[in-house]
């Protein structure tokens, strides 16, 4: 099972260092000050997230109903991450727009897998 879900593992622990690491440990470059910077990484981070699961079960999956529940679990992980970052951190804060971000980045994914998976299996054959 490990070896089947291995990206997602790895995507998912990245996630989970980043959503849970204090803020210091990135520090603040003065480079990219880009109002919501944050937001778009949380975006980003989700849809790798979802496509790394679309991509690893992409075989699995025998209908778009089946594709949606899954993707239920990105979803639920992601506003764990928000409770936890209140809960068991000091120097972050979830936030609304953070998981509406999160649930955005899902969302991209599963409609750019479901324009492009019938080009997908085509190229295949």
């Amino acid at each position: 099972m490990i070896k089947k879900n291995i990206f997602t593992i790895i995507t998912t622990l990245v996630i989970i260092y980043l959503s849970l690491a204090g803020s210091l440990t990135f520090g603040n470059s003065g480079l990219l000050n880009i109002p919501y910077i944050d937001k778009i990484g949380h975006f980003g981070l989700y849809f790798i997230l979802m496509a790394v699961i679309i991509l690893e079960h992409r075989n699995s999956f025998r209908n778009t109903r089946q594709l949606l529940l899954i993707a239920l679990i990105p979803i639920l992980f992601g506003t764990l991450m928000e409770i936890l970052q209140i809960t068991l951190t000091s120097d972050r804060k979830g936030e609304i727009l953070d998981a509406t971000a999160n649930f955005l980045g899902i969302i991209a994914a599963l409609f750019l897998w479901l324009v492009f998976r019938p080009y997908y299996k085509e190229i295949i054959r």
